[in-house]
């Protein structure tokens, strides 16, 4: 069984810009509920299904698998809710941790989020300069969530 510890921070200044390329990412859900989450997502030029359970605090099941991106293709444009999640993913190296920057466009420009995956719940690190506000526990930040409710409706902050 695969599980996923992630803490999710907004990004305060451009600091980041230009410590990593970052990869084009389109990404819909097949399913969306608290319960379960079920994603299509073309990252560059690979494409995977991924299977999300229940969140316990910043804890989940997470099953990933590869597709070809065809078939990704498809999904996102006949089977996944609207809109697609479009963003561009920077994979960043602080202190011994991954950082994932993602830079959201479309319905949802304007949102910048630095996400850390790790071993365990209670695990210290280093948070960069450019790391702000904790928004974990916040669930309109998860990409399923900006489907529904995209960051150009909340008045962007």
């Amino acid at each position: 069984m695969g599980t996923e510890i992630e803490r999710k921070f907004l990004v305060t200044s451009d600091e980041w810009r230009g410590m990593a390329p970052g990869i084009g990412y389109r990404q819909g859900y097949l399913s969306s509920s608290k319960e379960r989450t079920v994603r299509v997502r073309i990252a560059g030029d690979t494409a995977f299904l991924t299977i999300k359970g229940k969140t316990s605090g910043i804890s989940r099941m997470e099953y990933e698998y590869p597709i070809p991106v065809e078939d990704a293709s498809v999904l996102l444009r006949e089977l996944c809710d609207q809109p697609i999640i479009e963003k561009k993913r920077y994979t960043i190296n602080y202190q011994g941790f991954v950082w994932e920057v993602d830079e959201f466009f479309g319905e949802n420009a304007g949102l910048l989020v630095a996400e850390i995956e790790l071993e365990e719940e209670n695990q210290e690190f280093a948070k960069p300069p450019w790391i702000g506000e904790e928004v974990s526990a916040d669930r309109r930040y998860s990409n399923a969530s900006l489907v529904e409710n995209p960051f150009c409706q909340w008045g962007c902050r």
